[in-house]
This record gives C-alpha cells, structure tokens and sequence, in this order.
C-alpha cells in the first residue's frame, strides 16, 4: 500500500500495527542523520500521522523542511532499517523499551520544554516518569556536609512518596539515588548515554539496584551511546523537565548544575537551594541561586510545603493508604515494625555514639573514644558503630571518620 503525506489508512490496516509503525517513524525520524528534536516534532506535524513517514515520496520529504541528505536517507530505507535494527536491539535487551512522542505513556511534563526528545530510551518502570518528582543535582565532588545533606533530603523526600530524580554522576547525583533506595523510594537516573552504556562505571551497582527496586534509567540517546562531555547539558533539560523542582545542593560556579537550574527556570520549575559555607566553593552555585530567588531549603519540609497543592494532595493520599495498610499489617503480625518512618529503637550503647556524630561533619575514630572516655570502652565503641552501620544510619569514610546518615 503506498499513500501520499495526506494519504489515509486503509480499513484493513489493524489499528495496533498502524500505532507499531507510528513509533518506528518517530525512531526513524530521531536516527536520521541531521535531524535533531525540531526538525522531527516538525515533520511529524506537517505529516499528520507519523506513520505516513514511509510512503511520503521524496519531493514530499523534502517539503517538510528537512535536509536532502536526511530526505534521502528516509527515502532510500535506511532510516526504516535502522529503526527496525534499533528495535529489536531494545527488545533484547533485559527490562528495556522505548517511548516516543505518540505514546500514551509519554510524560506530560516533559511535553512541556523546550525540544522535548521525541524518544526515550527506557530500562525499568515507564509509569515512574508521570509519577510526581524532585531533581538532586550538584557536584561531583561534595564535602562531607554535601553529601550527607543530599542523601537525607532524597531520602525524606522520597519517604514521602517523591521520585528522586538525578544524573547518576559521581558525588551528589549519586547520594541522591542511595537516599532514595534507602527509604525504599522510587529514584529515575536521567543518563547523557544509552541505557546500556553505565557511567560512571563504579556506580555498576547502583545502577542495577535501582532498576531491581523499581526504579527507572532514562535517555534521549540510542543503545551503545558513549559517554560524550556534549551530551550532559542535553540531558539536563530532561532531567529538570520530569521533575516538578529542582534542588541544588553543592555546584561551583562553572558546573553543569547551573545548566540544571537554568532549564528549571525557563521550563517553570520551582528551584530550591541548601545554602553552604561562604568560604567553600562548591557554595557558590546555591548561595547564588538563593540570592536569584531559589527557596532556601534546610529540610524537607521547605520543599514540601512548595509543591502545588494537587500534587500534595495526591501524595499525602497515598501515604494514608500505606500506613493503613502497614497497621493492617501488623495487627495480624504484632513482631513486625508498626510504623513507614519509624527505625527501631536504639540500645543506650548505639545511642550514645549515634549523638556523639553529625550529618554535616565527620568524626575520626580516635576523637569518637576520647570523646567518650569514661563512658564506653572502646570494644563496646565498636560494636555500637557496627550495629548502625548495618542499620544504615552510620556510614564510615575513609580513614575510619564517621558521619551519621540521618
């Protein structure tokens, strides 16, 4: 069957295949060389459905305002067998799939920005990036006060039913993602490569469990994408365009955490900033922002009590219906734990170490003892920073310093 741009299906065309070929034309459309997020959004509109991509002749490619090589290469098949090639590949590969800007499950949001991506390449739960989120940005290299402030924020945001979004990067990015999998949230990690392409390659780990967890990895570029300097500012955009804010937490004066926060301001987004030391470098990116108008955020309830109503509404809905079902739980289970936030208490031992750390400055092995000669003796020490270890509300930094993680 062969039709023209204005062409219509024929009845006996089955619905599901005509939307199947739609989304290969919108991945045909992104494949082909010299096309970029406009000039598909583009060409799709004046085709009037995606799908006619493959039966428009080539005068008619090139009036949709696209270069001729891109015209050629649509004409000739090669976009069509890429795409083909590119969809089995996604199919392949374990947990993945693809959405385009014809889909239903496309996030409203993100329809939103300026060039949204007309597809997502997608590895985990689809329906998370609709669901109502909070971007963790910063440095990769954050002190100690940085990185304990980003992983507590995720983690009481994300009790609280916020997706935590957030690059994957080396330092903030990825303690926003282990405060979210603390709290047993959902987290999506925006990438600047494929979905099968991990970078940083020692957050391998991280990457898996926030899949396994139900969380999602997201991307505007194809499987075996490398990890280019240009593609992090792209994704930037993504990241703040998903999000219903963003929070900046630690980024010095010329880091991409300020391209963030600048996609977040022309896309409508509210900003949030945790002020840092004035003399500390990475302080300047959220001092600045704060001055510009960012809300100064110290605790999830600066956030909190800034979200549109509707989505507060929805959330604290949800977070009713959790606990009933955990009382409900444990009515018929009385050895389980009663409460969503609650931890178990604290022996006097685990106490007395847990307040002897801080959240925003490390505490070296030695001056934890000498602080607590006379009380504890130093094997009960240990035992003691054993056990919130394993509770996960003590992390150990190298050369034995410790902060707490809550």
């Amino acid at each position: 069957m062969r039709m023209g741009v204005s062409g219509t299906v024929s009845g006996n065309v089955d619905e599901g295949a005509v939307r199947e070929m739609a989304r290969l034309a919108w991945m045909a459309l992104t494949l082909t060389p010299g096309m970029g997020p406009r000039r598909v959004a583009h060409a799709v509109e004046r085709l009037g459905r995606a799908h006619h991509l493959f039966d428009a002749s080539l005068t008619e490619l090139e009036s949709l305002g696209m270069p001729a090589a891109a015209a050629q290469f649509i004409f000739d098949g090669k976009a069509r067998a890429t795409a083909e090639d590119e969809a089995s590949r996604i199919a392949a590969e374990p947990g993945a799939c693809f959405i385009t800007r014809g889909d239903a499950e496309y996030p409203e949001r993100l329809l939103e920005i300026f060039d949204p991506p007309p597809v997502l390449w997608i590895r985990g739960d689809v329906s998370l990036l609709t669901r109502p989120g909070i971007a963790v940005v910063g440095t990769r290299y954050p002190t100690v006060y940085g990185s304990g402030m980003g992983e507590m924020l995720a983690r009481d945001l994300a009790l609280r039913g916020l997706t935590i979004l957030s690059g994957m990067a080396r330092g903030v990015d990825t303690c926003a993602h282990k405060g979210a999998l603390a709290a047993k949230g959902r987290t999506v990690a925006v990438w600047g490569t494929g979905i099968d392409v991990i970078y940083p390659k020692e957050n391998k780990k991280l990457a898996e469990e926030i899949v396994a967890t139900g969380g999602t990895i997201v991307s505007e570029f194809p499987l075996g994408t490398f990890p280019a300097p240009q593609n992090f500012p792209l994704r930037n955009r993504i990241l703040s365009g998903l999000s219903v804010g963003v929070l900046v937490i630690e980024a010095g004066e010329h880091s991409g955490t300020r391209i963030t926060a600048r996609c977040a301001m022309e896309q409508n987004r509210d900003v949030f900033a945790v002020p840092g030391n004035v003399t500390t470098k990475t302080a300047w990116g959220p001092n600045t922002l704060i001055k510009q108008g960012a809300k100064l955020t110290a605790t999830w309830e600066d956030v909190w009590e800034d979200l549109p109503t509707l989505i507060r509404v929805q959330l604290e809905d949800e977070m009713a219906v959790a606990q009933g079902r955990a009382v409900a739980a444990n009515e018929s289970n009385p050895a389980q734990t009663s409460s969503l936030f609650q931890q178990r208490p604290l022996a006097d031992p685990e106490r007395m170490v847990f307040e002897r750390l801080r959240q925003d400055e490390s505490l070296q092995l030695d001056e934890l003892i000498e602080a607590l000669d006379g009380e504890m003796g130093s094997p009960e020490i240990f035992a003691a920073l054993f056990e919130l270890e394993l509770a996960g509300r003590v992390r150990q930094l190298p050369g034995k310093n410790y902060v707490r993680t809550f």
